[in-house]
């Protein structure tokens, strides 16, 4: 198992000097993924249901403040080595796919294969709607159509599509990514649909363990949809073995435990050990990769909290 580092592209990420001191910093740490968040233009009145929260309720309301996901990803390549970079996650219907394909290639191939996508079809449709996007009802099947053309830009010699949100033909789609095949797509969200697409379309699954109506706070609740995941992968033909498996562990802290549901110890949250032991358990459930988030908007006492994780949580996992 390895370890991410979540930026949001607000917050301590926006100082003139702020998103290269936390990438470098991850970089030189040790951790495995600098995660980088996307919204790119914030409504004054949101009505949508942000499903990250019991409330309903998104703490970003009114705060326009954000840089651009795909700008930051290649700014950070520039800036690191050794860390690979992840859209963490890509609201697949943000931008025009054309666009995003480049925009991705354009980054892993100025990083030297290191960029790894994660997707979400996206939960504001004011964002959308002021985006110009695809009617947000139609958001997962545009994000399903989307992502089978960014692989046909990537892959094809000479790259056609004619569906519903994208078409092209006659293009030449160049330079092609690093990577073979291009950049790894990690398939976000918790529910059914989530889960489907992961199955039958991601190279791995990437959900966050705190959506409050898909709780997958346990490692057991973990596996279980896990398995949902593999059997549609199955059905799809294709080798469940294959898929990435990923989490994003929102709320993390070496510095005190946080009470979680029915007064038990918010998983990721208390000492050193028992974020350890947190890992451990989930790597035995299927996890590879755990993709923290702290919570702080002051760069320095980020850059500490980041140091304290790397130094106490990292080599008791070696």
């Amino acid at each position: 198992m390895d370890f991410g580092l979540q930026v949001l592209s607000r917050d301590a990420a926006t100082h003139p000097d702020g998103l290269k001191r936390l990438a470098q910093a991850a970089d030189h740490l040790g951790f495995g993924y600098l995660g980088i968040s996307d919204h790119i233009i914030i409504a004054q009145d949101i009505k949508s249901t942000y499903p990250y929260s019991e409330s309903g309720t998104w703490t970003g309301v009114g705060a326009g403040l954000c840089l651009d996901q795909l700008s930051c990803l290649s700014y950070a390549a520039a800036v690191t080595d050794k860390i690979r970079l992840l859209t963490s996650v890509m609201v697949v219907p943000h931008r025009p796919a054309i666009l995003t394909a480049k925009m991705l290639a354009t980054a892993d191939f100025l990083s030297n294969g290191r960029v790894t996508v994660g997707v979400g079809v996206g939960w504001m449709a004011e964002e959308m709607a002021a985006l110009g996007s695809p009617p947000f009802e139609k958001r997962g099947a545009a994000s399903n159509e989307y992502i089978a053309a960014f692989r046909a830009l990537w892959r094809e010699a000479e790259p056609t599509f004619d569906g519903e949100f994208v078409k092209f033909h006659d293009v030449v789609f160049a330079p092609k990514p690093v990577q073979k095949g291009g950049p790894p797509i990690w398939v976000g969200g918790e529910g059914a649909a989530a889960r489907r697409r992961a199955g039958t379309l991601g190279d791995g699954w990437y959900p966050t363990i705190r959506n409050p109506k898909d709780q997958l706070d346990t490692p057991e609740k973990f596996a279980k949809a896990l398995g949902e995941v593999h059997r549609h992968a199955e059905s799809a033909g294709r080798d469940p073995s294959t898929l990435d498996v990923a989490m994003f562990a929102t709320g993390c802290s070496v510095r005190a435990a946080s009470e979680g549901r029915d007064g038990e110890r918010l998983v990721f949250t208390g000492t050193a050990e028992e974020v350890a032991d947190d890992a451990r358990a989930f790597a035995k459930a299927g996890v590879r990769h755990v993709v923290i988030g702290l919570q702080s908007a002051d760069l320095a006492d980020h850059l500490e909290h980041i140091a304290a994780f790397a130094e106490g949580v990292m080599p008791l996992m070696r």
